[in-house]
């Protein structure tokens, strides 16, 4: 019970921040999503060193020097993984007009879900395969460890989920169908966690290359996708504040709790 509900966390943050489309009358304004979306990177950022890159480290200790072989590896096919993703899914960012490739007949809004969903399918696989090598008993990895994961990625997931429902709302559409898209958006994320704690078996002698995976993947959306975002527009440092923000709030977690 205690791995369903961890699991089900980072949804939760993602369905109560889409829930501010009922409470709130005007947009977020440009300043406040990309402090947002500086805030995000840091927690991914933060979350992939101490929750996921440094327990893989750990994991292929008994490789000796050779113990980065299985974390480099992970780390990479994570990297390939969004990249064709971010190839083979059409979706459209913030503030942007054109949508990346490759070319569909989905509405702007369609695609606006869909660009935050995959933003969210490494952060579900991080907590998926963090939950199964806990269930596993694995040393590393503790019951503090995996919630401490699972409250960070909630905690980011909360301003995402606004992030998407206010501009769904801008776009013209009602504040329930605004509230579902930004809901439906981060439904991958317990999704993707059930699935890698049910192949639980197959995870143990590959553990370690299944959280780098996660690292490289979530790394890949922080660099690709949400720091351009955090960019955008006239000049400005609270991007950057944020994100050492968010970063600090995560270690803290991390390094407290796991």
């Amino acid at each position: 019970m205690n791995i369903f509900i961890g699991i089900l966390i980072p949804f939760l943050g993602t369905s109560l921040g889409a829930a501010c489309v009922f409470f709130m009358k005007r947009g977020l304004s440009d300043l406040v999503q990309r402090s947002l979306t500086g805030f995000a990177s840091g927690v991914m950022v933060a979350a992939s060193i101490w929750s996921l890159l440094i327990p893989a480290l750990e994991q292929s200790a008994d490789l000796g020097v050779w113990q980065f072989v299985p974390v480099a590896v992970g780390f990479w096919i994570g990297i390939f993984f969004l990249l064709m993703l971010d190839r083979a899914v059409p979706h459209l960012h913030q503030n942007s007009e054109k949508a990346e490739e490759p070319r569909s007949g989905f509405q702007r809004t369609t695609m606006m879900i869909l660009a935050v969903t995959l933003h969210n399918i490494p952060e579900g696989m991080a907590v998926g395969v963090v939950y199964a090598g806990y269930r596993l008993g694995n040393a590393s990895i503790t019951a503090a460890g995996a919630f401490a994961l699972s409250l960070g990625i909630a905690i980011q997931n909360f301003p995402e989920g606004a992030i998407i429902s206010m501009p769904l709302r801008a776009e013209g559409m009602k504040k329930s169908r605004a509230f579902a898209g930004g809901v439906l958006s981060g439904i991958v994320e317990p999704i993707g966690a059930m699935l890698t704690i049910l192949v639980s078996g197959l995870i143990v002698p590959v553990l370690p290359y299944l959280l780098s995976f996660a690292a490289g993947a979530m790394l890949y959306v922080v660099v690709e996708e949400l720091i351009p975002e955090m960019f955008q527009g006239d000049h400005t440092n609270l991007g950057t504040i944020f994100f050492a923000v968010g970063f600090s709030i995560m270690m803290i977690l991390d390094v407290t709790l796991g």
